[in-house]
């Protein structure tokens, strides 16, 4: 595996114990993240930025912001699933996107 892949693969984890330590700590909620989030998605898929992208690379730009969603909608007192369940459970939840329809 790309070296550079496992960086991001750390890179993500990190940013999803983050995220839950601003949570359990009352800095943030777990909505006030998903909201952050979405809006991220958004403004990664609006037409403007993506006119041109291929299905595949908006799916890129969205995998580590989907992943980030999955580990944030994790029960607090749950384990945090690993980096490929996440990974897989962001394949199964993909909708199309609106040019796709």
């Amino acid at each position: 595996m790309n070296v550079a892949n496992l960086q991001l693969e750390g890179l993500l984890m990190a940013v999803a114990a983050i995220n839950r330590l601003l949570v359990q700590k009352g800095v943030l909620t777990a909505e006030e993240i998903d909201v952050a989030l979405r809006k991220t998605e958004a403004s990664e898929t609006n037409q403007e930025r993506s006119e041109g992208m291929s299905a595949s690379s908006r799916d890129a730009v969205n995998f580590p912001i989907r992943l980030l969603e999955l580990a944030n909608q994790c029960q607090p007192e749950a384990d945090m699933p690993s980096f490929s369940k996440l990974a897989r459970m962001v394949g199964k939840i993909k909708e199309p996107y609106n040019d796709q329809l």
